[in-house]
């Protein structure tokens, strides 16, 4: 029996293919990191109105689409993150050489 893959099986199999998939190498610090996002967004219980250039405000969708979470859950993460000492800046970091 032969299987007709439909449009979007079509294009994972071209995704796969073309390798444009990443894997992931620690699971379980990506699923704590998406927990995270998750109790981050049930524990709003105050809001805030903020002013940002259109350019920021369009690189914060856009990093949202890719993780997959609403651009206003990726603000409030980078907050939390920011006070929690979790976030650091690139420039910050040691690269083991």
């Amino acid at each position: 029996m032969k299987y007709k893959i439909d449009n979007e099986e079509k294009e994972v199999l071209n995704d796969y293919e073309n390798n444009e998939y990443i894997e992931i190498s620690d699971m379980e610090k990506e699923i704590e990191k998406h927990t995270e996002y998750a109790k981050a967004t049930f524990l709003k219980n105050k809001r805030i109105n903020i002013r940002i250039s259109q350019r920021d405000l369009e690189y914060v969708q856009r990093r949202a689409l890719e993780e997959g979470i609403p651009y206003q859950t990726l603000i409030a993460s980078l907050i939390h993150r920011y006070i929690s000492g979790k976030l650091v800046e690139k420039d910050k970091v040691l690269i083991n050489q």
